[in-house]
């Protein structure tokens, strides 16, 4: 169930990024706010990918922008090889953001139509330098050509002369241009044939171990998030569910959120017999006035008083598997069962 707690945080040398209590709130007029991230911790070791998982709206794309300062968040602190991102000036962050980048769900609308492909992966350079203009297109070449497009071909050419796939591999070498430390995938294939999820997919884990990436992958599709991730961590309603290695949540999901999600992963039979306790509810509550307690008391099966009352705390399930719920469908380590009303 969606709750708070920090004992999944491993110790603060061993990680790139930690995020402690992020919150992200919009005002909507009438005094009325959106809740859409709600004091949410994680962290991520240099050279890991953390996928972040969850239905549309729960708050993934908001987390990534708020990593960014784009907006600022309202509340937390984000702590980029140790130092404060939300504490710095706008013109700090602004230099700090080089070490920063963001891959957009959109490949063809992140590119701006009146530039050449060549202009577009430039830009950075423009801005962040060489001021050398050979030397900022050596460095495209090398990028265009890391990702799979022929650089002499390509320098000319406007985007909406590239498929979707490709688009996305452009986006991809714009955000390596700079050589950052993390980068954020927002949904990166969601848009792309399934055929084109796998070259990406692929192009990014070959990427990655070449350039000693970090990276947070975005995505509503456990399946994807599956194939790439090192540690997955679950969201709901914008607060935390379940954060764990990647193969021990698949197997051994120990939130009924979680549950849910892998429940509605297809399955290729049509015989199969579709699960539809936890699929059936009265419909999804508001972030702009979310369930007290437990934030998916209201669809759970499982959910009793003290879900209504008390809102989860994350507790271990074993040595990387971590759950924030009062009813969880794994056994807890015993040490771990603190619940206060």
């Amino acid at each position: 169930m969606a709750g708070s707690g920090k004992a999944h945080l491993r110790a603060k040398e061993e990680t790139l990024l930690r995020v402690e209590d992020l919150t992200v709130e919009f005002p909507v007029g009438r005094g009325k706010v959106v809740h859409a991230v709600s004091g949410i911790s994680f962290d991520i070791k240099r050279g890991e990918t953390l996928g972040l998982v969850g239905e549309s709206g729960c708050g993934k794309s908001t987390t990534g922008r708020g990593i960014l300062q784009l907006p600022r968040p309202t509340a937390g602190s984000v702590i980029l090889d140790g130092e404060n991102l939300a504490g710095l000036s706008n013109e700090a962050m602004r230099q700090k953001r080089t070490d920063l980048q963001m891959i957009f769900q959109d490949p063809v609308s992140s590119l701006n139509p009146r530039r050449t492909v060549g202009e577009v992966v430039a830009e950075p350079l423009e801005v962040w330098g060489p001021a050398n203009k050979d030397e900022q297109w050596a460095k495209v070449s090398v990028m265009l050509d890391a990702v799979g497009i022929d650089p002499d071909v390509a320098r000319y050419k406007h985007p909406h002369e590239f498929s979707g796939g490709q688009c996305q591999r452009i986006s991809i070498a714009r955000a390596l241009v700079l050589e950052p430390e993390l980068i954020i995938c927002d949904e990166p294939v969601s848009a792309l044939d399934v055929s084109v999820q796998a070259q990406i997919l692929n192009m990014l884990e070959d990427l990655k171990a070449e350039y000693g990436l970090t990276l947070v992958f975005i995505a509503h599709d456990l399946a994807v998030v599956k194939n790439i991730s090192d540690r997955v961590a679950v969201m709901y309603l914008g607060k935390m569910c379940e954060v764990s290695e990647s193969d021990e949540l698949y197997a051994h999901p120990a939130h009924p959120y979680t549950q849910l999600l892998l429940t509605s992963i297809p399955m290729p039979d049509p015989l199969v017999t579709i699960d539809r306790q936890l699929s059936e509810d009265e419909g999804l509550p508001s972030p702009i006035n979310p369930p007290s307690g437990c934030r998916f008391r209201t669809r759970c099966p499982f959910a009793d008083e003290i879900c209504e009352r008390v809102e989860p705390q994350m507790r271990r399930v074993n040595d990387d598997h971590f759950v924030a719920c009062h009813h969880p469908l794994v056994t807890i380590e015993e040490s771990e069962v603190t619940i206060s009303a």
